[in-house]
């Protein structure tokens, strides 16, 4: 317990000393959110790295005590493959989150890298084997346990990814489940998990004090990302260790929050025909932003949430298995009328028709995306880039297109079409990143004159598809030194005539 105590304030001075760190070497390097999504309500660039110091501000002090106190070496080397495991696939996915903080990383490369790091860590022993009933004997999973630890650690990774959508919420609801898990790991014998925990929950504290609103800079998916990870994993020991009769429910109620969010966009998205881990604002925090609730009170009401569920989720480790039942079927009643309040789970005739609408238009505009996405992968120089990029901002109903490389600043009308025609002051311009939310030197210009002021969030998500195949394509061609005046004027004449 002392070195519990230690770690946590080490973790949260360490976290207070190195964010602000962290966000001025952000800034100085131009590594900032952009906020060029809808679904983006942040009005100004901020620093986006804060995950770097979550991530440091964990390991740093645990290793510092390591050298220095004999009772934290002891819990090491207790369980010495499950502590420098933990260590070890925590890393791997902080260096992930790194990676799509700095350049982007597409949804095969994440789930690539987080089904192998759970693989690791269920030979390492971090492992679902059992589901506990509290109606009955428990139930063996047998050669089920794997599939189910890769999905649990791969699913709180993606749901705390998920709810990371204003200044502190991800951080505040990770803190309170992980304090729900240091509670339940105290209960349970589990030394080893009250020490990872506390590290992290000061680790998160120490990062609040600037991402709380107004956030001066966020975590990233290096934060969230290594958040849901450490969190999956020390949830499952803790409640391996635990006597409970309903041992991993607990943590999906102390995860309640970003569990039931990531699984309503994902039957929101597949009904309307939306790519399952795309972005929009239907989450919970957005219907309560709808319902009138500003940014701070809408934190502060799912902050109060998450805090009875962590209050639910210890009674129940400590309830017997009847006094489960009603605990868990006092929380159903409860979770079913607060989804029913925001609008979840009422479905009029109207609203199912004009969801079928929009599922058979972004079906529509997805597999046209997909077409041109495979004539990008054949693409051999940038003529093949615009001449897909023309067609695809035809299937946007988009009047004018343009694409702006790097260095390009001699030569800005080489890739551009429809903006500087007549009236061009009345077109609505959007322009998106070739990596996604990330302006930088290379993006695509698109422009409407269609009576639109803003871009609907389904169009959104078929752009940034669109940007993703850019990108690869882009990466694929040796671009020539320069493009000539007179091979600029050929390509616009070329594309008018």
């Amino acid at each position: 317990m002392r070195a519990a105590a230690l770690a946590f304030i080490a973790s949260t001075a360490t976290g207070a000393v190195l964010t602000p760190l962290v966000r001025e070497l952000a800034h100085r390097h131009g590594l900032l959110d952009h906020a060029l999504t809808s679904r983006k309500i942040h009005g100004k660039p901020i620093p986006r790295l804060g995950g770097i110091a979550i991530a440091l501000a964990f390991f740093a002090p645990l290793v510092a005590l390591f050298f220095v106190n004999s009772e934290v070496g002891r819990q090491f080397y207790v369980m010495p493959r499950r502590a420098f495991g933990l260590f070890a696939g925590g890393l791997a996915i902080a260096l992930l989150g790194v990676l799509d903080d700095l350049k982007g990383a597409n949804a095969r490369t994440k789930f690539a890298v987080q089904f192998a790091v759970a693989g690791f860590m269920y030979w390492l022993g971090y492992r679902i084997d059992v589901i506990a009933n509290p109606f009955g004997a428990d139930i063996p999973l047998g050669l089920l346990g794997l599939p189910f630890t890769l999905l649990w650690i791969a699913g709180v990774i993606n749901a705390l990814n998920l709810i990371d959508g204003l200044d502190g919420l991800a951080g505040g609801v990770a803190l309170i489940a992980v304090l729900t898990t240091c509670v339940v790991a105290l209960r349970g014998g589990a030394p080893l998990m009250v020490l990872f925990t506390a590290a992290l929950a000061g680790a998160v504290l120490g990062f609040l004090f600037y991402n709380f609103n107004p956030a001066t800079i966020f975590m990233g998916d290096t934060g969230s990302m290594f958040l849901g990870f450490v969190l999956a994993t020390t949830a499952i020991q803790t409640n391996r260790a635990s006597s409970s009769a309903v041992a991993i429910i607990v943590p999906i109620i102390a995860l309640g929050i970003p569990i039931a969010d990531t699984l309503l966009a994902m039957a929101r998205r597949a009904a309307r025909g939306a790519p399952l881990f795309s972005a929009d604002r239907g989450h919970i925090h957005h219907r309560l932003l709808a319902l009138g609730l500003g940014h701070r009170q809408t934190v502060l009401v799912i902050y109060g949430a998450s805090a009875l569920l962590g209050a639910v989720a210890v009674s129940v480790a400590y309830a017997s298995a009847s006094q489960a039942i009603w605990f868990l079927l006092a929380l159903a009643a409860v979770g079913y009328l607060a989804l029913r309040s925001l609008g979840f789970v009422s479905v009029k005739l109207e609203d199912t028709q004009r969801m079928l609408v929009d599922r058979r238009r972004n079906l529509e505009l997805r597999g046209a995306i997909r077409r041109l996405g495979a004539t990008l992968r054949e693409a051999r120089g940038l003529d093949d880039v615009w001449t897909s990029l023309q067609l695809a901002a035809a299937v946007l109903g988009a009047r004018a297109v343009a694409l702006h490389l790097a260095d390009d600043a001699a030569n800005a009308d080489a890739y551009t079409h429809g903006f500087d025609a007549p009236r061009v002051d009345e077109l609505f311009r959007a322009r998106y990143g070739v990596l996604p939310e990330r302006p930088g030197d290379r993006h695509v210009e698109l422009g409407w004159n269609d009576g639109r002021t803003s871009i609907d969030r389904d169009t959104e998500i078929a752009v940034e598809l669109l940007c993703e195949h850019l990108a690869d394509a882009l990466e694929r061609i040796d671009r020539p030194a320069a493009v000539t005046p007179l091979d600029g004027l050929r390509r616009v004449v070329g594309f008018r005539r």
